[in-house]
């Protein structure tokens, strides 16, 4: 006999009551914790229960009865189905001050340790068309959002370029505006997608993989310069050459395009990491420009979204790290080098460390383009290549800078950290729950100096955050 499935309860009248991780906000219900989407406190809503555990649930707000005091209007029309800049709904002075509480309770109730008052969050003075690199993906599996199944809209064409509905694999929401990139990336996908409806183009099947195009990568830069990337699946030279004509109609309507790129991609998932991108026209690469250096990005090569945001954020990781002209700096997780090369003029020596091998050459190349000649860059694992070994071998490091990925440092790198015993640590994280982790393996030896948070995202929930570290006495 199958086992019917139970249906879940609808709440009435429910009060949101703060903001939660992940852009959710939180209703209690008894001892019942809710988290909902797409509502800001002081909202009273019914909310439909989507999922329950024993201990909260997830809901969505179907009526709402009266509206929160911070509200604002969402400004895209995507708002609510696309999944991201969930936040739209809150003004952005409450953005931060939610960001700003988000890192001051990571730190407290994770870390657990004695912090000094908290900087006020540095706001990014734009909170549109901030973003400096996006990716679409190409599906003939087009999502088709309440509003239009209940009214029984069809479409001849159910191809579109967009982004992935958050829950689903395949199907891809079409993006007629983003206010994430400037507006030549609109102009630039819409164009390209009119194109390929007018000449009967594929779109890429996930589930079958079959279709020609597979996704666009827009990368812009504060030089003026702009990178488009176009991935493909191709079976055969008749397929290459209908490919490039689409290549050759973007070269010619947007001259503006300096580094015009493609790759074949005839793999079963999307990433290209490990595939050559080849030059159609153009350069291989863009500028990006901080102060008076200039960084040279690839197409695979790692930069910060927010490049505005990005240089607030290495002038305050410079400044934490009161640097005189003397101390050997090791840069851990250097990327391409970025805040080593920022860094490098006010230390005797920085030592960059970094995973994959391309960045620390696209790291090399940058120091190399700035004359800058007091930087090492090291292509490893972290937790492998940062012994006491090594450490003997280039130098006991004064100050560390380290930037690691949203799951934080290993246990290893911290234990070589402590042993180390370098002056001052700067830790910038993009996770305020391991930084907060992770500090307080660090403060056995430490203690917290400065705390600074940085919004590098606005009407997303994400955070960067800035600790100084000090030995204890």
């Amino acid at each position: 006999m199958a086992r019917t499935k139970k249906e879940l309860p609808l709440l009435e009248k429910v009060m949101i009551t703060d903001v939660a991780a992940e852009g959710k906000a939180i209703a209690r219900v008894n001892d019942l914790v809710v988290f909902v989407p797409y509502v800001v406190p002081g909202d009273v809503v019914d909310l439909q229960i989507k999922r329950k555990k024993n201990n909260y649930a997830e809901g969505k707000a179907v009526n709402f009865h009266e509206y929160g005091g911070a509200r604002a209007v969402p400004f895209c029309r995507h708002y609510g189905v696309c999944g991201g800049c969930q936040w739209q709904v809150l003004p952005y002075s409450e953005q931060i001050r939610y960001k700003q509480k988000q890192v001051t309770d990571s730190l407290i109730r994770i870390g657990k340790i004695a912090l000094p008052d908290v900087s006020p969050i540095v706001g990014s003075e734009k909170t549109q068309f901030y973003r400096n690199k996006l990716e679409f993906t190409f599906s003939n599996k087009r999502w088709l959002t309440n509003e239009e199944i209940k009214q029984n809209v069809t479409y001849d064409q159910m191809n579109a370029v967009g982004f992935h509905i958050s829950g689903t694999f395949d199907k891809v929401l079409a993006i007629e505006e983003c206010w994430l990139q400037d507006g030549i990336s609109n102009r630039i996908r819409n164009a390209i997608r009119d194109y390929a409806y007018e000449n009967n183009y594929s779109f890429f099947d996930i589930r079958n993989q079959t279709g020609m195009l597979r996704n666009m990568i827009i990368r812009t830069s504060s030089t003026g310069e702009l990178m488009v990337i176009l991935s493909c699946k191709i079976e055969n030279e008749e397929e290459m050459t209908r490919f490039k004509a689409i290549l050759q109609y973007l070269s010619d309507t947007f001259p503006g395009i300096t580094s015009l790129m493609y790759v074949v991609n005839n793999k079963c998932n999307d990433t290209i990491n490990d595939l050559d991108i080849l030059t159609f026209s153009g350069n291989d690469h863009i500028f990006e420009k901080m102060e008076d250096l200039r960084f040279k990005i690839g197409p695979k090569s790692f930069y910060q979204t927010n490049s505005e945001q990005a240089f607030n954020l290495y002038k305050i990781t410079r400044d934490l790290a009161g640097l005189t002209g003397n101390e050997l700096v090791y840069d851990l997780y250097t990327g391409t080098g970025t805040i080593a090369c920022f860094v490098a003029r006010q230390a005797h020596r920085v030592i960059g460390i970094e995973f994959v091998p391309e960045a620390i050459e696209d790291a090399k190349v940058n120091a190399q383009i700035n004359g800058i000649g007091n930087a090492l860059f090291f292509a490893g694992d972290m937790k492998d290549l940062l012994t006491q070994d090594f450490i003997l071998r280039y130098g006991r490091p004064d100050v560390v800078i380290t930037d690691p990925p949203r799951a934080g440092m290993h246990r290893d790198v911290i234990d070589v950290l402590l042993a180390a015993g370098p002056k001052r640590i700067v830790y910038v994280s993009c996770n305020p729950a391991t930084q907060a982790r992770d500090l307080a393996l660090l403060c056995e030896k430490y203690e917290v100096a400065a705390v600074q948070p940085v919004d590098m995202f606005p009407h997303t929930h994400h955070v960067e955050n800035v600790v100084l570290l000090k030995q204890k006495e």
